[in-house]
């Protein structure tokens, strides 16, 4: 792929003269067709596009403009089959499901206007077995990973993965239209929560135990055929597919009175702007919100002081590389190891257009929530607040902190106090079974209590 290295003069005056221009001298910026993309260095001062550079990407790192070309080519691709399925206003989660599991004996029960339908066929054909190149002992590996450090994981969940994307309003817009996470926010984080613990379900580790407050049968293989993560992977595809067809259809109007009436919001019907934006949900955006909750937790949980090793952060990114193939997203597209998912990374957030106050009232729902559930006066609630702030500011940025609205608190590094704790816990773990197996004792209790939400409204976690 040839790269590119463009001073921001040029690429602004580029931006000014040959948005759209068909010249063949402005090929070279031929990324820029959408309203939604910038000049690559446009906010290169940005705090976290600063710290991936310095630290996380070769010196000579250029942004490729291959990668530039398949990212905005993306922005215009949805989910094809799942798509083709919506416009026949099929709905194919459960008898899919059901399809899929009853194997066999599932006779002559089923519609015949789905068995004979490509697009069902092709869905059956990805979700009844795995794909070749998965490699189970991998995903468990980093799945058992991800899942070891409960708090720190609903930490970097709504802290980093979810309030990193409110700042962009292309990922941003989609929640708002349809009321996702501003509206009852609650539920809809724990459900988002639910689906990252179910993607990293694993089988118990050796001496471990159930914890007295889930009694399932224990899964015998990370997103197995037929598990919670299959299951849930299905459903979200399907709530994807509905809500992208909703919102190309103008019936996305949750953001009345909450943004302003922006024309690029939408078209003079109603309709979702996709010359503006994008399809909705499209594949770059699919890829971006994988790594939001792979990459980023990953990175994260090292900050705060995990020792996770390279094959356990291969496995990690190997478990997210199934549920977003199962969700729709191409395979091809999705970087390849993790030094090529930072410099994905780091393009895509190059070229996104940046609008924090449409992530304004997000953030809020999200920053708010531990009050509503303890009470305004309650100083527990405040303090939650505080740290989930901090965590935002300190490994986030400051910028986006501010643009989010997010309170400054005198004690933000405070939550740096778990580097040594958690390292040196890591440590004693990987050199002592004893305290190995506490440790994932007292891990798997502090998942259950965590879990509280869930033991009340989820049928699985109850």
């Amino acid at each position: 792929m040839d790269s590119i290295d463009i001073t921001k003069k040029t690429a602004k005056t580029n931006a000014a003269n040959g948005r759209g221009n068909t010249d063949p001298q402005y090929t070279l910026y031929s990324y820029q067709r959408h309203g939604r993309t910038t000049a690559i260095d446009d906010h290169s001062d940005l705090q976290v596009l600063k710290r991936i550079k310095r630290y996380l990407l070769p010196k000579d790192f250029v942004i490729s403009q291959g990668l530039l070309e398949e990212m905005v080519a993306g922005y215009d691709i949805g989910d094809p089959v799942a798509d083709a399925l919506a416009a026949d206003g099929i709905r194919f989660a459960k008898p899919l499901q059901q399809f899929i599991i009853s194997g066999s004996n599932r006779g002559s029960n089923f519609d015949a206007n789905l068995t004979n339908n490509p697009a069902f066929n092709a869905l059956t054909e990805q979700f009844s077995s795995h794909p070749t190149w998965f490699d189970p002992k991998l995903a468990q590996i980093g799945a058992v990973a991800y899942r070891r450090y409960p708090l720190m994981l609903i930490w970097l969940l709504r802290n980093v993965a979810l309030m990193a994307g409110y700042s962009i309003p292309a990922l941003s817009l989609p929640l708002i239209q349809t009321g996702a996470l501003m509206h009852d926010a609650l539920p809809r984080l724990m459900r988002t929560y639910a689906y990252i613990l179910a993607v990293s379900e694993h089988p118990p580790l050796p001496k471990s135990h159930t914890s007295a407050g889930n009694q399932r049968q224990p899964i015998e293989q990370v997103l197995a055929i037929g598990s919670e993560g299959w299951r849930q992977s299905i459903k979200v595809r399907q709530i994807h597919t509905l809500v992208r067809q909703n919102l190309l259809k103008g019936k996305g109007n949750a953001a009345k009175g909450v943004i302003p009436n922006a024309d690029q919001h939408h078209n003079p019907d109603g309709s979702w702007n996709s010359a503006y934006w994008g399809i909705p949900i499209n594949q770059t955006d699919m890829i971006a919100t994988h790594l939001q909750f792979s990459l980023l937790i990953m990175r994260g949980l090292r900050l705060l002081g995990a020792r996770i090793s390279t094959e356990e952060a291969e496995g990690i990114l190997h478990l997210w590389n199934l549920a977003s193939y199962w969700m729709g997203v191409d395979l091809q597209r999705l970087p390849k190891d993790e030094a090529a998912c930072w410099e994905w990374l780091y393009t895509y957030l190059s070229i996104q257009q940046l609008d924090f106050k449409m992530g304004q009232p997000l953030a809020k729902a999200l920053h708010d929530l531990p009050r509503q559930l303890m009470g305004e006066d309650n100083r527990r609630g405040r303090f939650v607040e505080m740290v989930n702030a901090s965590v935002t500011r300190t490994l986030v940025g400051d910028d986006i902190g501010d643009g989010l609205d997010l309170p400054k608190s005198k004690i933000r590094f405070g939550v740096l106090s778990s580097v040594p704790i958690l390292f040196a816990l890591d440590t004693a773990r990987q050199h002592n079974q004893t305290v190995a197996e506490k440790l994932e004792a007292f891990r798997a209790k502090r998942q259950d209590n965590m879990n509280w939400w869930l033991k009340k409204n989820d049928d699985y976690y109850k």
